[in-house]
């Protein structure tokens, strides 16, 4: 048994951090085709969204009591917000569990888990120009509005930090599953799509029946993307928005305890020269 890691000091574990962040951008921007391709997506997907939502409404001034305006801005937001949020960066966390190099990661003087959120953090750096690309076209369209007031703006940053931590520990804790599995394909696919529906980036919940709205309120996936974003939009923010923002708070601890409990049962399965 190896003699146990030196332990580190804050300062060096910050440089060793931010050192995971750049490396995992970096490895994306390593590949300039994949890029470029990732920028054009995201602009045609912008370009598309607008279109579409503007056919829904055919000229008329609101459906089901939400303005043509507010939809179409959360439709392209939706898109910006879904790029930055799910890059879905667990090739890295995959591929060292499958060569066994994780054993090293849980020795490194620098907690795994860190590192592993720094990477995931350094994947959303890496789509940064896409984002910042598709953004400046949904400007230049006019299919993005101004927030409904100036409150309901700078909550929504707030609400948008936090669904990106929301976004952060649950990508972790599905990505977990290749502990046990050594295969994370069909479990990233479903995670996906319920994401992706469920969170509001497909169709906002404004929309859906009541009863399936219910639901799925009561699931973290919409604190990622719609609570953020219909706080954008929200003309008259006040003691919901602070509800919402409160539920996002409480989501991140359920989702904290959920991850550290699933990564020391993740870790016993690690065998670590014969330890």
């Amino acid at each position: 048994m190896s003699a146990p890691a030196q332990r580190l000091s804050a300062p060096q574990v910050r440089v060793a951090l931010r050192a995971s962040v750049g490396h995992a951008a970096r490895s994306q921007f390593a590949f300039r085709a994949s890029t470029w391709t990732g920028i054009v997506a995201c602009v045609l997907q912008v370009i598309l969204v607008h279109l579409v939502w503007t056919a829904v409404y055919g000229g008329r001034p609101d459906v089901a009591g939400v303005a043509q305006v507010d939809a179409v801005t959360y439709a392209v937001l939706g898109v910006l917000t879904t790029t930055l949020f799910q890059p879905f960066m667990f090739d890295s966390l995959l591929g060292r569990l499958r060569t066994g190099a994780i054993a090293f990661d849980v020795m490194r003087p620098v907690s795994a888990v860190p590192v592993a959120l720094a990477r995931q953090l350094g994947g959303t750096i890496a789509q940064l120009p896409a984002a910042a690309a598709a953004l400046v076209v949904g400007l230049a369209l006019g299919a993005i509005a101004l927030p409904g007031s100036w409150v309901s703006g700078l909550a929504c940053l707030l609400s948008l930090v936090l669904g990106f931590a929301i976004a952060l520990i649950v990508n972790f804790t599905v990505g977990l599953v290749g502990f046990w599995t050594l295969e994370t394909g069909g479990a990233f696919l479903i995670y996906r799509m319920l994401a992706q529906f469920s969170s509001g980036a497909l169709i906002p919940l404004w929309f859906m029946p009541d009863w399936l709205t219910s639901i799925l309120t009561l699931l973290p996936f919409s604190a990622q993307v719609f609570v953020p974003l219909s706080i954008y939009v929200d003309r008259d923010p006040g003691w919901h928005t602070v509800q919402a923002i409160g539920l996002q708070a409480l989501w991140i601890v359920i989702l904290l305890a959920l991850a550290t409990l699933v990564w020391r049962r993740a870790i016993r399965r690690l065998v670590i020269f014969g330890g």
